[in-house]
């Protein structure tokens, strides 16, 4: 457990210390305020809590981006500075070097998500908000997040270069997404699979309005812990390879 707290350490660190870490979080205010003044706010008067809906949907993809930008540099930087085999034999295994590297990217997203507070307790200046939605709709981004950050750890795992990885993360992270679209032209059983298994649509939209089900807290997390799991398998296989 020490060694995975180092490791989150030393990431969470590069994080603050690096200009692309104070660019991923500014990009993602900036974008975040303009969607929720745009598109949640708007110009027609709305309900309280379809505001807040609406912020939590426009917000979710710019979520995505953001913790699929902060994960794809965490093992393909390594290679790419040949820092990796530095780090793989230290006295620490693979399953501590990609939980230490995750938690790290988690913390940050995490610390993005607080500074987005405000604008939630804007809606209060003219109305009032449900702050179980707001609650619900926060782990909703936290558990999306989670699951990108996951995909992008993989997919860093795979590749040479961080531009690979965003590529590569970008386009599994498209598949995942389209999946309730694909369940919409199929059959049963393929269309129920493919409805349970995109990200987004049918997990995510209940807390955006303040509704939390056990099976869709499980579902991130299990996504989570497998593509995880794929990512401590994938670099146990590199030590074979190199």
């Amino acid at each position: 457990m020490n060694s995975i707290l180092l490791i989150a350490r030393r990431e969470l660190r590069a994080y603050f210390s690096t200009l692309s870490g104070y660019l991923i979080l500014a990009g993602h205010l900036l974008l975040t305020g303009l969607l929720f003044n745009v598109y949640a706010l708007g110009s027609q008067p709305k309900q309280s809590q379809l505001v807040l809906e609406h912020f939590f949907y426009f917000s979710s993809g710019i979520a995505m981006i953001a913790a699929l930008l902060l994960a794809v540099r965490l093992i393909a930087e390594e290679r790419q500075l040949n820092t990796l085999v530095l780090l793989r034999t230290a006295p620490v295994t693979e399953r501590q070097i990609i939980l230490g590297k995750y938690l790290s990217a988690l913390a940050f997203f995490a610390v993005m998500l607080a500074l987005s507070l405000y604008m939630p307790a804007l809606i209060m200046v003219r109305g009032k908000i449900s702050f179980l939605q707001v609650g619900a709709g926060y782990l909703a981004l936290l558990l999306l997040g989670s699951s990108c950050i996951a995909i992008a750890l993989l997919a860093s795992v795979w590749s040479q270069s961080q531009i690979i990885a965003g590529a590569v993360a970008g386009v599994m992270t498209a598949v995942l997404l389209v999946l309730w679209m694909v369940a919409q032209v199929s059959e049963e059983p393929l269309k129920s699979l493919f409805a349970f298994l995109a990200l987004h649509n049918q997990h995510f939209g209940p807390m955006s309005r303040g509704v939390v089900h056990i099976r869709d807290v499980a579902f991130y997390a299990g996504f989570t812990l497998v593509f995880l799991e794929a990512a401590v398998r994938s670099l146990e296989s590199w030590r074979w390879r190199e």
